[in-house]
């Protein structure tokens, strides 16, 4: 029997987010995270919001977007992992590719290596490109990774042999073998099943950090699923599509951005809510802010990264920064104000929590200048301590020899500075201009600076949805059940037909629908979406271009290239990957209708540290349907507060998003 209703579910850095979807319509929740035991905060929420029936009854199906396997790969607490490779290349994961990270930088610090060298076997069963059998896998080299692995007892393994995307055949029969031979359970990662394609030290990175991390987010996964039997648990991935609980498990490095990832979905709906598909996201939360584009599609990267390790599973395009609501602001031994990265998380939090915490934060710097309301914080269940706040502020305030208001000013100023910056490089920097698009701010501590962002920028349309503060969670409801498959076949265009390319696709394809319909979904709702990675012959780095036939499809990636690096060459054009999404068709969300009202009537007029007159305060739930507001004005809600400056106006559309404008001011 279909769910009832439906939970989203996102655990972040400060608060864990809840959106549940009934019915009767929409209700939202929010508790601190408890970054020791994350569960520990979703079976909260779930008590605080009298779930716990509806998950006995299977009625409750929950989407979770999770921070384990990004906080387990940051902090380096992978478990013990060996590494089978072939023979020769046990360096591999050492050697990398050779860049410096800081290129003036003389005396870099060392890195250690991924993989300690005494957990490294290296063996026989390589190919070459074509796939020819340069040195067998034989009965004896089985038998000495048996026996290796016997000694080293490891927790997971990681199998990367050469091209093995070219033929699988090899790392099957060693998978085979370990889990026949090992009396141990152990979680095996093979390069061939996480990442087919060429670049071996990105495919080996990806399938150690697979291993290195799998076992972690196994349990929490399966932990939490059985906690929540018989209502199902589907996960977030990266790429912003879910994916089933027991697919999850195995695809640990598919997780990385599943929380952040749930926020472009909300975005992207609400864009089209009102017609428009090209967005820049702003998602601020308690420890950092998330910069993506959205041009119709979430923009997928093959090339991002965690921590110091390349990431060539698609993944949503997103630049994040350590400046967020928790972030820390300091004076630096040379008397500069710095704010970030650190962040004081949700234990002990900013000192307005007061939960202990004694150094100034960005929320400090919001509540000292009254732009957070200690009243309307949380809907009134938790109190801002003002008084905290000001003390923290005043650390700083004294060793600038400035106001204590000067002082978290400049706090807000330096990081509107950092973010601004951040949304250049998603935006600028990849030769997109910022007007051409409208400013989508999200996450409890985004609305009170997205309006100075917008005006840095030349913004002048921005959007605040409707449970911005909660949007991430809301985006794991709307976002539909999806896989990404690739696979690397390099050849020349000129000498490939298209008969070739349609059955290369129609083999991903088959995989692809496979695994969706072992979560139950028809094969006749499954949409796909082909794409090619192509380059001039000769370059290192390609451009992924939609897949039509072969002569539109070339001519795109001219067209392409022309846009990103200005000139186009008559070269020609390689295919190195072939790629394809599957998406599973969702029936659409309707929400709740905002019914026309009276005209919006402030509940406050306060006075604001840098306002020259009162700034009127609106209560978001009280808006009814087409209110138009003008700046300055404060607008709280349950779970954000949303500042809007002199020169803009808000108007609320029939779902309660507000769509600001400034563009008659300018």
């Amino acid at each position: 029997m279909p769910a009832k209703l439906h939970l989203g579910v996102d655990t972040g850095g400060t608060f864990t987010d809840f959106v549940l979807l009934s019915p009767t319509g929409i209700q939202v929740h929010k508790v601190l995270s408890t970054p020791d035991a994350p569960a520990r905060a979703i079976r909260q929420g779930i008590s605080d919001m009298n779930l716990t029936d509806a998950i006995k009854k299977g009625e409750l199906s929950i989407i979770h977007g999770t921070t384990v396997a990004t906080n387990a790969a940051l902090e380096g607490k992978g478990v013990r992992t060996a590494y089978i490779t072939n023979r020769g290349l046990g360096d591999q994961l050492t050697i990398g590719r050779q860049t410096r990270s800081k290129l003036y930088d003389l005396q870099p610090e060392a890195v250690l290596p991924p993989v300690a060298r005494d957990l490294i076997i290296e063996t026989g069963g390589r190919l070459s490109s074509a796939g020819d059998v340069v040195e067998p896998l034989s009965s004896e080299d089985l038998r000495h990774i048996v026996i290796q692995l016997q000694k080293l007892k490891p927790e997971s393994v990681a199998i990367n042999l050469l091209f093995s995307f070219v033929d699988d055949g090899f790392e099957k029969a060693i998978e085979e073998t370990i889990a026949r031979d090992i009396d141990q359970d152990l979680f095996i990662s093979r390069s061939s099943h996480v990442l087919p394609e060429f670049r071996e030290y990105e495919r080996g990175i990806a399938t150690w950090l697979n291993g290195w991390l799998g076992p972690i987010i196994n349990r929490y996964i399966l932990q939490l699923r059985d906690a929540l039997q018989p209502s199902p648990l589907a996960i977030m991935q990266s790429s912003g599509g879910t994916i089933g609980a027991d697919q999850a498990s195995t695809r640990s490095v598919n997780l990385l951005l599943s929380g952040p990832a749930g926020g472009l979905a909300g975005a992207k709906y609400m864009g089209e809510l009102n017609q428009n598909t090209k967005l820049i996201t702003f998602d601020m939360g308690g420890t950092s802010t998330d910069v993506a584009l959205i041009d119709e599609q979430i923009r997928l990267t093959s090339e991002g990264h965690i921590g110091p390790y390349p990431i060539a599973i698609p993944m949503a395009d997103m630049h994040t920064i350590g400046a967020g609501g928790g972030s820390i602001a300091r004076i630096d031994a040379g008397g500069l104000l710095q704010v970030g990265p650190e962040s004081a998380g949700a234990n002990p939090g900013p000192a307005c929590y007061g939960q202990g915490g004694t150094l100034a934060t960005v929320t400090d710097a919001n509540t000292v200048l009254g732009r957070l309301r200690p009243d309307a914080f949380l809907g009134g269940r938790m109190y801002l301590d003002v008084d905290a706040a000001r003390r923290a502020v005043a650390n700083v305030a004294e060793q600038m020899e400035m106001s204590i208001e000067d002082a978290a000013e400049g706090i807000i100023d330096l990081a509107n500075e950092n973010m601004i910056q951040a949304l250049r490089v998603i935006s600028i920097q990849r030769g997109h201009d910022p007007k051409d698009f409208q400013l989508v701010c999200f996450g409890g501590a985004g609305g009170l600076h997205f309006c100075a962002l917008a005006q840095a920028l030349e913004i002048n349309q921005a959007l605040v949805p409707v449970y911005a503060g909660v949007l991430s969670a809301f985006g794991m409801l709307v976002a539909a059940p999806t896989r990404h498959f690739s696979r690397t076949h390099r050849r020349l265009l000129a000498d490939l037909d298209e008969h070739t390319i349609r059955d290369l696709l129609q083999q991903l394809q088959a995989a692809g629908v496979q695994e969706l319909s072992e979560e139950g979904i028809d094969a006749d709702s499954i949409a796909s979406r082909a794409s090619l990675d192509l380059r001039y012959e000769g370059q290192s780095y390609s451009l992924n271009v939609p897949w039509h036939h072969l002569g539109s499809t070339e001519e795109e990636f001219h067209r392409q290239h022309q846009r990103s690096y200005g000139h186009r060459l008559n070269r020609a054009v390689e295919l190195l990957n072939l790629r394809l999404s599957l998406t599973a068709l969702q029936a659409d969300i309707v929400l709740p209708k905002l019914e026309p009202g009276p005209v919006a009537r402030p509940v406050q007029h306060v006075d604001l540290y840098g306002f020259s007159s009162p700034v009127d305060i609106y209560v978001r739930e009280m808006l009814a349907g087409g209110t138009t507001l003008a700046g300055p004005a404060l607008i709280t809600e349950t779970v954000a507060t949303t500042l809007i400056l002199p020169g803009w106006t808000a108007r609320a559309d029939a779902v309660g998003n507000l769509l600001l404008d400034r563009s008659s001011s300018t």
